[in-house]
């Protein structure tokens, strides 16, 4: 290596070298654009085959938007017709559904996540067997679940809060036991040197560290749940979406639009409420953790 004017000026050896050392600093070789460029043209390959599949056509999208634009005046204005009192029962019983569902997600999933997490149960035949189970859960969309619960319990919201706390269960239990595998391993040995026992281990060393994590995924969910309680009403579980799919059959469309809005006012209501909730938490668990890290290295007074 010489030097010219202040700069470093790398010989033709230690050129070749580092073209050995990190070829993607020097741009890919020919072979690698050949590659991506072949990727490419197969990902637009495939693309245009399913849309050519699926019949989505730009003559046939054309023609929808021309129908929506149609419909659209026959939605304006929202109005309940009446039906105010009845809608608004029926949306407090959407979020009973979603609320009471992702309560009892939350609480199967807490346990669940704890027995599927390799650092609270190392066992591989366990962890492997549980977590397919975890699969096969949420595998089956809550719509089909409130399918099945509507023939078990019959017509109503109950069906779907079973629906909506089967389907969740899943999917936060593998939330959770992901979030429980990740925690932060010096405060597990800490504890543990204080001659704690497993179960003191999970309750003061890890549960501590997961909480936000969980009670943020909760907090979606339930807001996820909104949603899908009202799309389970189409099934007969009750709620709102059984007045939505109802004003859709006989063409209502100025209530079909009162009912959408009454949905997009809770749904951020609870997305608002939600975010202070969460955030509450986290600069909470942020506080604690900043004065037990002062009060570690605090020197002995």
């Amino acid at each position: 290596m010489a030097m010219n004017s202040g700069r470093a000026v790398l010989s033709p050896a230690d050129m070749a070298a580092l073209r050995q050392a990190v070829p993607r600093a020097f741009g890919a070789s020919a072979a690698v654009r050949l590659g991506q460029a072949l990727g490419w043209v197969a990902f637009a390959g495939l693309i245009t085959v399913c849309l050519w599949r699926l019949d989505a056509s730009p003559q046939r999208l054309w023609h929808g938007l021309g129908k929506l634009g149609w419909l659209l005046p026959f939605m304006v204005p929202p109005t309940p017709h009446g039906w105010l009192g009845e809608f608004s029962y029926a949306m407090l019983q959407t979020l009973a559904m979603a609320f009471l569902g992702t309560l009892g997600a939350s609480l199967a999933a807490i346990a669940l996540g704890f027995l599927g997490a390799k650092n609270v149960v190392p066992q591989a035949v366990w962890h492997f067997g549980l977590r397919r189970c975890f699969d096969g859960i949420r595998s089956i969309d809550a719509l089909l679940w409130a399918l099945m619960f509507v023939n078990v319990v019959g017509l109503g919201p109950c069906a779907g809060v079973m629906a909506l706390a089967v389907s969740d269960a899943g999917t936060l239990a593998k939330l959770f036991a992901e979030a429980i595998e990740n925690v932060d391993r010096r405060q597990l040995e800490g504890v543990r040197a204080t001659g704690a026992n497993r179960l003191q281990l999970v309750r003061f060393a890890i549960f501590p560290q997961v909480f936000p994590v969980m009670l943020s995924h909760a907090l979606y969910y339930f807001e996820s749940n909104t949603r899908s309680a009202t799309i389970l009403g189409v099934v007969g579980a009750g709620g709102i979406g059984l007045h939505l799919i109802d004003r859709i059959r006989v063409n209502n469309w100025d209530e079909v639009s009162f009912i959408l809005l009454m949905i997009l006012v809770v749904v951020t209501g609870i997305d608002l409420v939600s975010n202070a909730i969460r955030w509450r938490f986290i600069s909470h668990s942020l506080t604690a953790n900043s004065h037990s890290g002062r009060h570690a290295f605090a020197e002995p007074g």
